[in-house]
């Protein structure tokens, strides 16, 4: 397992201050067990955080598809497709076929 970079050390313990700080103001408990279990309830919750950070950007990342490769030449892009208008096509003109 990879070490956790700085930023996921950081999202990790803010995770758990606020957390803990959240549940106990929600919870308001006030005995030394139910603080110890909300203390531990933020501690498993930033290390879920530290953890799962990096494999949720990778989901969202968007990969080039498998075997697909861009080939850079040196050919100026084609602006528009050339299409043919109606007037240029000789629509509606008569033909010359007896």
């Amino acid at each position: 397992m990879p070490r956790p970079t700085p930023a996921q050390l950081a999202y990790g313990s803010a995770t758990v201050v606020v957390s803990t700080f959240a549940l106990l103001l929600l919870s308001e408990a006030r005995s030394a067990l139910w603080v110890g279990v909300i203390a531990m309830a933020g501690l498993l919750l930033g290390l879920l955080v530290a953890v799962t950070g990096p494999f949720a950007r990778a989901a969202r990342a968007p990969h080039p598809p498998q075997g697909s490769r861009t080939v850079r030449t040196n050919r100026p892009r084609p602006s528009a497709p050339a299409r043919a208008s109606a007037e240029t096509a000789g629509v509606g003109e008569h033909s010359f076929h007896g």
